[in-house]
Order: C-alpha cells, then structure tokens, then sequence
C-alpha cells in the first residue's frame, strides 16, 4: 500500500486505479499523463515486461474512452541495457499505440539517442510522440532549433537531474533566464506542438503572454499533487492542462531518486503538499 505522502504523488500501484484517477481529473477538464515508474533497469527481461505494460495500458485506454496518453522513460524500457533494446521496445510501444506517446529525457548521456528516437518516431507517425527537453543543459538552443521544423510535441522543462558544471547551468536565476529564453523561441519558430513542463507562474504567464502574441498552441503539464488547484483553475480558464501522473509499485525508489538527484526537490514535494 502506498503511504500517505506518497499517495499525493501517486496514483496508485495498478493500472486501473491510475486511470480511475486520470477519469476524475477528466470530469475537471484536465487531461492524463500516464507514467509507470520504472527507470534504469539493466536486465532485458525487466525492459521488455514494462514496454509489455505499456503495451496493455494502451489498450485499455482505448477500450475504456479515457483522455490520456502515456510518457515512457527510455531507460524504462532498455536504453540502461542497448541502444538497440531501447529502440525495439519503443517501436513496439509507439506501434501499438492509439494514444500519444511522451519520451521522457533523462540525464544527459541519453540526450542524443531519445532525440533521434523521437525524430524517427515523429517523421514516422506524423507527429504522434513528444520529446522533453530540458533548459538548465546549455545544448539546449541547438536541440530545440533541430526539432522547431518536426512534427510531433516537445516538452520544455527547467531540468531535474544534478549535470556537471561545463554543460549545464546550475544558478537558478540562470536557469530561469534559460526557460524563458527557449520558450519565447519556441513559440516563434514552433508552428504547434509546445508544452510548458513547469509550475512556476512566471513560466505559465510568458506563455500565455506569447501565445498572444504569436497564436502559436501550447499545453501546460504539472505534476500530480503539485498546484493542482491552479492546473484546475488553468483548464477552466480554457487552456489546454495535463497532469503527469505517475503510477506502480516502485513508488518507493521514484521518490528516493528524485530526492538524492537534487535536495531540492525534497523541499519543493514540501512545499506542494503544504501548500498545493
């Protein structure tokens, strides 16, 4: 059984109880973001069994009508193992899928296979996946001017993985400056397909603010138990608002690795259950 505290994050070990979950948020106007957690594995059999997973999660999706796509993290499925056990298992899952597929990125290592996985994907199913891209990695500008021209989403976040110093910018403030950087490019060169991964107000007002400007689509996508209030606020307001909803047994390591990555990311699972 998952713990309270966790159960604010968490939607729940099975998949049905996670989509009983995404069904709720569908009657507030939110969409799902369905993710089993699972990361890092380096034994095959343990890749496969999750992109097996994912593989009946969409079809459950399908046969149950609820609004929701899934994001899948590529060590999840393999890339821990093989460039190519990462690739086979996505193809099987992105094949199989009547729903859309978010790639998570992780930490910088994998950058440049995700982003040629996704590229493939995205030319290949006219534009039914999406790639995270994360704004603290200085790379960052390059990357998005590869993807502005591909169909498909791409998911702009601060970053949360702990990057040495000469590739990444580690200042918050710098950071910031970074996202908003980005963002504002984005919603120039990107004809759609633009996510705001934040839940930062100052973040979500540029957006709004230059989707004004520009009339370029945009989504916003926070997490499950973080300013949910607000994400229902969002969607009455009519904008386009999904939670990232994380499900499964190893809700244990999830949080564990989240909190060893950056302290913090201890304070802030704080702040959003004492004041969400």
């Amino acid at each position: 059984m998952i713990p309270p505290i966790a159960s604010n994050f968490v939607a729940g070990e099975t998949p049905g109880e996670a989509m009983d979950h995404v069904d709720k948020l569908n009657d507030r106007g939110v969409h799902g973001i369905l993710n089993l957690l699972g990361e890092h594995y380096d034994q095959r059999a343990n890749a496969d069994a999750d992109a097996d997973a994912y593989i009946d999660l969409v079809h459950d999706l399908a046969d149950r009508n609820t609004d929701a796509c899934i994001s899948i993290k590529p060590s999840q499925i393999g890339l821990s193992i093989s460039d190519d056990a990462f690739e086979e298992n996505l193809a099987r899952i992105v094949d199989a899928a009547d729903c859309f597929v978010w790639i998570d990125m992780e930490d910088h290592p994998t950058t440049d296979v995700t982003l040629d996985a996704f590229e493939r994907h995205a030319r290949e199913t006219e534009g039914n996946v999406g790639v995270c891209i994360q704004a603290n990695l200085k790379r960052t500008r390059e990357d998005l001017e590869r993807l502005a021209d591909l169909p498909g989403k791409v998911r702009l976040v601060k970053g949360a993985y702990d990057e040495p110093n000469d590739i990444a910018y580690k200042n918050k403030a710098r950071v910031d400056e970074a996202y908003e950087e980005y963002l504002t490019y984005m919603f120039e060169a990107f004809d759609e397909g633009i996510a705001v991964g934040s839940h930062d107000p100052q973040m979500i007002n540029l957006a709004t603010e230059l989707h004004d400007e520009h009339g370029t689509p945009f989504e916003i996508q926070m997490l499950m138990g973080v300013r949910e209030q607000a994400q229902f606020d969002l969607a009455d307001e009519g904008y386009d608002v999904y939670q990232y909803t994380p499900y499964g047994n190893k809700w244990f390591s999830y949080f564990y690795r989240r909190i060893r990555e950056r302290k913090s990311n201890a304070l802030f699972a704080l702040r959003a259950i004492i004041g969400r």
